[in-house]
């Protein structure tokens, strides 16, 4: 479903040219693949570069067997690509009912909408028509946003770190919240993560480090190298 070939992105900064991806080439068709590495190695930047929020500087992006790496990230958004920021945008003025018909692209029943909330622990009521604004915590857009993913049921979705912010929510309902997803969908769900209980759903683990890969394959190859290692900080279940 996705290939990235000989991916680069750097930037210039004061010190010069800073290379933040190098050559990167990877194939995903898996259900579950999970990103995973030390802070600051390019897991973040990766993602963006394969939702096209940002432009690779050198390679090729292909999904579905279609070169994608020149089209927007509106364009990606079309052919089936999803993005949940670690951090979620708030939009003034802007309800949640709204965002969810906007994620959904149609104007769904007020019961529909509610059920997305629903599925992310929320009290639907409580929220519909609450504007997506300052007045909501980060966990609460956090969850808002897994339900707008949850609504445009797409081919690949791609998650940065959701598991942050939701400390009020039960973290084995945001397991569920992927493996129903995947139920609908028939999709994959690409995740950022150090969490090992997200890691553990993985059916493939990609290790990223100082702008490169270090590793990739199956949870049951890569996992128990990464727990026996101090290379990666995998946190243990307390949310």
């Amino acid at each position: 479903m996705l290939e990235l070939k000989n991916v680069s992105y750097s930037v210039q900064d004061e010190l010069g040219q800073k290379t933040i991806l190098k050559d990167v080439s990877l194939k995903l068709d898996d259900r579950f693949v999970a990103f995973t590495g030390p802070n600051g190695g390019g897991k973040s930047t990766l993602a963006k570069v394969i939702a096209g929020i940002i432009k690779p500087t050198e390679g090729r992006i292909y999904f579905d067997g279609e070169d994608i790496t020149d089209l927007s990230v509106t364009d990606r958004a079309k052919k089936g690509i999803s993005y949940a920021f670690q951090q979620p945008v708030r939009f003034k003025g802007l309800t949640v009912r709204d965002l969810i018909n906007i994620a959904a692209g149609k104007t769904m029943k007020v019961s529909d909408a509610c059920a997305y909330l629903s599925e992310v622990g929320m009290c639907a009521r409580d929220y519909i028509d609450r504007e997506v604004n300052a007045s909501l915590s980060g966990g609460e857009l956090k969850r808002i946003e897994i339900a707008t993913i949850l609504a445009r049921a797409t081919k690949l979705s791609v998650f940065d770190e959701p598991e942050a912010g939701i400390d009020l929510w039960s973290f084995g309902n945001l397991i569920k919240v992927f493996e129903n997803m995947y139920q609908k969908t028939q999709g994959s769900i690409l995740i950022i993560s150090h969490q090992e209980r997200i890691l553990n759903i993985a059916d493939k683990i990609v290790v990223i480090a100082n702008g490169q890969i270090q590793n990739v394959g199956a949870k049951s190859d890569v996992l128990p190298k990464l727990l026996a290692s101090d290379s990666c900080r995998v946190l243990t279940d307390k949310l």
